[in-house]
């Protein structure tokens, strides 16, 4: 397909009919989003898991010397495994629609589980380092930290869960207890001091902090005696010092690895945490740079929009870093005629030399400009969602109506004969209409309320509260009717917190000023200190006409 088109584009730029240049657009490959969709893949992925988890059991089992035991712990860790699985397919659909987020899930409990099988193994084989080392390696908080920076803290939690359970089945039956209380405890704990993680500095916190969760533990189970130090020699406090470290260790190891992780994982599996959308929100991106000194207009709008959906955001519990910056760049496809928007526009304007229909194609070409340029410059797939989706599939009504009228006017005069019926104008609704699609997430409605709500405030004489309040009302009224807020999971009582939202900040931004009254003619001795100001600036020589005397003065010399 991609050498037909390149052959018709080929032949209409030798007829003249096109520039040669192609758009771009976000193609989905239709092969890697069945896959991701797939059922089948998705089952195959469980079974596999299960299968792994009973493997490691199983294994398990056979070094530890219950060579009789061995299949009995692999069935039950593969029926327990199942159990996790089907809760998982259950509680979290949200998660299970997307097979790379399955993948991404089942990764991290296996990475767990490994690490687990392999601190056990090493142990056995140091018998001289004893068994609280065993439960001071393994890193409890590996897959609840990096599942719930990337899916949310259900999933986080979940994690724990899992990883607890089949864990048991790696260890001793005199080290499970301790060993499920320390599994809780520490997921518990990483997945709490990462609820809202916008720095990654913040992650070798939560690494500190889970050290010393294993190590308040480790001390409720007498696994580290502080108590036997009164009494005790040199290698006492040597060994209290070595377990100290070594879960405190554990726990910053952790968090560095998940760190450096986080920016492969968020590429390879389409995410986005907040710590990349803060690195996102920076003002000197190159498209932004442009916005600000190529159209001022339009980087003003894109701010106030920002602070709007932000705000909304954060009343309903959408994700207001992605709507801070998500909508500083839905409209960066104005760079390329920034004229023609009014934000943006002098005295002179530019639709005035142009037909409605056509004036229409120009303000509606923004948007796939605007997703050409987030292509190109490789930004976040999710703002290049909401660069496609903030106007929907809406009508540019100003040019439709416009159109309209024209069509009247030349109506009146085919009844009075001045012109052919033949030559009436088509006005179609489809030429005014956005391409779409209408908004698919809630981020994404709550920037398309944000940017109507916006511009129609600018056209308010003298706004007061009420005036605000009923705009915003009709706005997003006007917008359920049409149909553009069906798909993208907004509730009703959402809107509501919105529209008061949007009232408020509006409110605040567009507030009255006080009218200051202007100064009075200035007294006797305030008009005498002005003319003696004015004689002084009089007698004051320009730094023109000194240097003048200076070149004359050393062209003499």
């Amino acid at each position: 397909m991609e050498l037909f088109d390149s052959i018709r584009r080929r032949r209409l730029t030798q007829q003249g009919l096109s520039s040669g240049k192609k758009r771009r657009t976000q193609a989905d490959r239709a092969l890697a989003v069945g896959l991701d969709r797939s059922n089948i893949v998705r089952y195959v992925m469980y079974l596999s898991f299960a299968f792994f988890a009973a493997g490691l059991a199983f294994n398990f089992a056979g070094t530890t010397g219950r060579s009789g035991e061995s299949f009995r712990s692999g069935f039950s860790c593969m029926l327990a495994g199942g159990m996790g699985l089907a809760l998982l397919e259950v509680l979290f659909r949200k998660v299970t629609q997307r097979n790379s987020h399955v993948f991404l899930v089942l990764c991290g409990l296996a990475f767990q589980l490994s690490a687990i099988w392999l601190s056990t193994v090493m142990v056995d084989a140091n018998p001289s380092l004893g068994n609280p080392f065993k439960l001071l390696l393994v890193p409890y908080a590996f897959a609840p930290m990096i599942l719930s920076v990337l899916l949310g803290s259900g999933v986080g939690l979940y994690a724990v869960a899992t990883a607890t359970l089949l864990g048991a089945f790696l260890m001793p039956q005199n080290s499970v207890l301790p060993y499920l209380v320390m599994s809780v405890v520490c997921g518990v704990v990483a997945v709490l001091v990462t609820l809202q993680v916008r720095k990654r500095g913040r992650l070798l916190r939560a690494g500190f902090y889970i050290g010393g969760a294993a190590l308040l533990v480790a001390c409720s189970f007498q696994m580290i005696r502080v108590g036997s130090l009164a009494g005790g020699g040199i290698l006492e406090w040597q060994l209290l010092g070595i377990k100290v470290v070594t879960a405190f260790g554990t726990g910053l190891i952790t968090g560095m690895i998940v760190s450096g992780l986080l920016p492969l994982l968020e590429s390879s599996f389409s995410l986005t945490t907040d710590i990349s959308w803060l690195e996102l929100s920076d003002l000197n991106h190159k498209l932004l740079r442009r916005m600000q000194l190529e159209a001022p207009g339009t980087f003003h709008h894109s701010m106030v929009v920002a602070s709007l959906s932000e705000a909304a955001a954060e009343k309903i519990g959408a994700n207001p870093m992605m709507c801070r910056v998500c909508s500083y760049f839905h409209d960066i496809g104005k760079l390329q005629k920034p004229a023609y928007f009014i934000e943006n526009q002098g005295e002179s304007n530019p639709h005035d030399a142009l037909t409605p229909t056509m004036s229409a194609l120009v303000i509606i070409a923004h948007v796939k400009d605007g997703v050409d340029m987030a292509i190109k410059s490789k930004l976040n797939p999710r703002i290049v969602d909401v660069i496609r989706e903030h106007h929907g599939d809406s009508l540019v009504y100003f040019f439709y109506r416009k159109a309209e009228e024209q069509r009247k006017l030349e109506e009146e005069k085919v009844q009075e004969g001045l012109e052919n019926p033949e030559d009436l104008p088509v006005v179609d609704p489809k030429s005014f209409r956005y391409p779409g699609p209408s908004p698919q997430t809630r981020e994404s409605g709550i920037i398309s309320l944000a940017d109507a709500v916006e511009s129609a405030a600018r056209s308010l004489q003298k706004p007061t509260p009420s005036k605000i309040r009923s705009l915003v009302n009709e706005i997003v009224f006007n917008r359920i009717k049409d149909g553009q807020l069906d798909n993208c999971g907004l509730t009703v009582s959402d809107l509501k917190k919105m529209r008061d939202s949007f009232t408020k900040t509006l409110q605040s931004m567009m507030h009255s000023r006080i009218d200051y009254p202007k100064r009075e003619h200035s007294s006797g001795r305030e008009a005498s200190d002005e003319a003696r100001s004015s004689r002084r600036m009089g007698n004051v020589v320009p730094v023109e006409e000194w240097e003048k005397q200076r070149r004359k003065v050393v062209g003499k010399s």
